[in-house]
């Protein structure tokens, strides 16, 4: 069975009820959730070994964050204990016109104090085939940067195959610090991710005949910006989703997987959103189990989009699709008829 290591923040996310308000709410539904959390737990539902790696207080809320880790079968066992907060996030649901938001709450968190010493790479890569992890991570601050570069220097010496979200969070970081950072990493990356932002606020490279307020996306400018994702990094494959937002409540959703001068395209589909949060991580786990599952670069796109596709329709941040439902979707049965 493959072993994928992923590392980064995990939180307690905190939202109103259903479509709720901030200002309108009375109490929050507590759940958890972080970027390369999420795509563990999609990788372990796909029945995958899959661990987490973060650094979470030795107290109840940390216990209950590792808790629900290990309800979906993921391998907490390499997580350290220590410091004295959890981050925690607010989401409030858009619909139609109403963007959804965001509020953190995440400062002087465990992970984001954590130091050098405490993690050990060569044991937690021990046995491993595959090292994710996202710009998120990094963007925590203090040593996380090194901390980032010391774990993928030992996965490439080690000869893990290592991917990277681009995950671009302003409210986290400057873009000028995010280029900095990031571009030191990436020689590192196999498999970088992004979606239609990412690599323009990162590295300053823009899809042509593309305006994201108006959903119009341009293959050929995609293309464009993974072939120069490529050629500066040297990354093996670039993976970059493909929204076109209608409204809050529907997008078109598709994606792209380049390798070796050659882009693949999803089909499009148009989604109706129950929850939006954690669909960027979703694609990435389709894409990781897709890619270690020996799928050619088509077959894996449209994996990987169909996965993220059927996200969408599940709460909170977890995608909790099997294999077979992704497949199934993938292969060209959309109509959502009861299955019985």
């Amino acid at each position: 069975m493959k072993r994928i290591i992923t590392f980064g923040e995990i939180m307690m996310r905190l939202n109103p009820e259903g479509y709720l308000r901030f200002v309108q709410a009375e109490k929050f539904e507590a759940t958890y959730a972080g970027g390369e959390a999420n795509v563990a737990v999609s990788l372990a539902n796909y029945g995958l070994d899959a661990a987490f790696v973060t650094k979470l207080p030795a107290h109840e809320i940390g216990q209950s964050a590792i808790n629900e880790l290990r309800r979906y079968g993921v391998d907490t066992s390499s997580i350290v204990r220590g410091g004295e907060r959890l981050g925690i996030y607010f989401v409030e649901k858009g619909a139609s016109q109403r963007a959804s938001k965001v509020i953190y709450d995440r400062a002087a968190s465990a992970i984001s104090k954590a130091t050098a010493v405490d993690f050990d790479w060569e044991k937690i890569f021990d046995g491993a085939d595959w090292f994710h992890f996202t710009g998120i991570t990094p963007a925590l601050g203090g040593e996380m940067p090194a901390i980032c570069l010391t774990a993928c220097q030992a996965a490439k010496r080690l000869g893990l195959t290592v991917s990277c979200d681009l995950n671009y969070r302003k409210k986290l970081w400057t873009r000028e610090e995010a280029g900095k950072v990031m571009g030191e990493l990436m020689p590192y990356v196999d498999v970088c991710i992004a979606n239609e932002e990412d690599a323009k606020d990162v590295f300053g490279i823009a899809a042509e005949n593309t305006d994201l307020n108006t959903g119009k996306i341009s293959q050929d400018g995609y293309i464009s910006v993974a072939r120069q994702l490529t050629e500066r990094f040297g990354c093996q494959k670039v993976a970059i989703t493909l929204r076109g937002s209608i409204s809050a409540s529907d997008n078109e959703w598709a994606g792209m997987l380049y390798s070796e001068g050659k882009a693949s395209f999803s089909p499009k589909y148009l989604v109706h959103i129950v929850d939006r949060v954690g669909g960027g991580d979703s694609f990435g786990g389709g894409l990781i189990y897709a890619l270690l599952s020996g799928y050619d670069d088509q077959k894996a796109i449209n994996f990987a989009v169909a996965a993220s596709c059927l996200k969408h329709s599940v709460e909170h941040d977890f995608n909790l699709m099997s294999v077979s439902e992704v497949e199934s979707l993938a292969g060209g049965n959309a109509s959502g008829r009861v299955q019985r």
